[in-house]
């Protein structure tokens, strides 16, 4: 762990952070977003501050989505089976409790052409999916 100049406390959060899976990660962030009311998104630029020239640059289109387990459907098993089948690193415990998450992230940062074929493979199992 790199020096940062941390209190006790903060050394002793990290070190639990550090042993966390990453199931256990997002329900954190999620539980501290609504514990004290803010979101660990980074922050957006306020569209007004841009030069003319700059806001009528065409938008580029979006190349990494993450996949999102919006609802696991009937057909929980076969979601299962279909995580692991895309995240080999997940145990079935972790991959189980990923399923049973609302908007649990299955893959993130991950090219259009693979988060496109993740999506038709989680639906084929009976998962409702979305990219984002």
């Amino acid at each position: 762990m790199a020096d940062l100049n941390l209190s006790d406390n903060a050394k002793k959060v990290m070190e639990l952070v550090e042993q966390m899976n990453v199931l256990e990660l997002s329900e954190l962030v999620k539980a501290l977003e609504e514990k004290f009311g803010v979101s660990a998104a980074a922050p957006v630029m306020m569209g007004g501050m841009m030069p003319a020239a700059e806001a009528a640059a065409p938008v580029e289109e979006k190349s990494n989505f993450d996949v999102v387990i919006v609802d696991a459907g009937a057909q929980k098993i076969a979601v299962i089976k279909a995580v692991r089948e895309l995240n080999q690193a997940l145990t079935l415990v972790d991959a189980k409790n990923l399923v049973e998450t609302k908007d649990a992230v299955i893959l993130a940062n991950t090219k259009k052409d693979e988060a496109e074929a993740a999506k038709k493979k989680l639906e084929e199992a009976g998962a409702k999916i979305e990219l984002r």
